[in-house]
């Protein structure tokens, strides 16, 4: 039990350092925090960031490998992630932007990040 218990503390620290790792690539990108950490009914999301044409929703993957990150999103999560943006947008009309999408940034066990541009859409 203490191994499980250790190994989902690393997790929670190790998915926290990444979202830092990713929100700095945001902002060197030119990009403003909106939200970090966003709870809507329907899930999480991990940065909601905008310019003045584009709101982006963010998925954070954490993994060894930037490889292991990109194959990391299931598609029950990427329900979820669409439907919690569709409700943000519905919702937080001063966000609102011209354009929309949602993309994934991975990190690996080194800090390299590795973003993924329109990863996911609303349909």
């Amino acid at each position: 039990m203490i191994n499980r218990r250790a190994k989902g503390v690393q997790a929670y620290y190790g998915g926290l350092n990444a979202e830092e790792v990713a929100k700095r690539h945001m902002v060197e990108a030119g990009l403003d925090i909106l939200a970090q950490r966003l709870r809507t009914p329907y899930g999480e999301i991990d940065l909601l960031v905008a310019d003045e044409n584009w709101i982006i929703g963010v998925e954070v993957k954490s993994r060894s490998t930037l490889r292991d990150g990109a194959e990391a999103l299931a598609p029950r999560q990427a329900e979820r992630l669409m439907a919690s943006f569709g409700y943000v947008l519905e919702t937080r009309p001063e966000w609102c932007r011209p354009n929309t999408r949602f993309d994934v940034i991975v990190v690996d066990r080194t800090g390299q990040a590795r973003r993924i541009m329109d990863a996911l859409r609303l349909t």
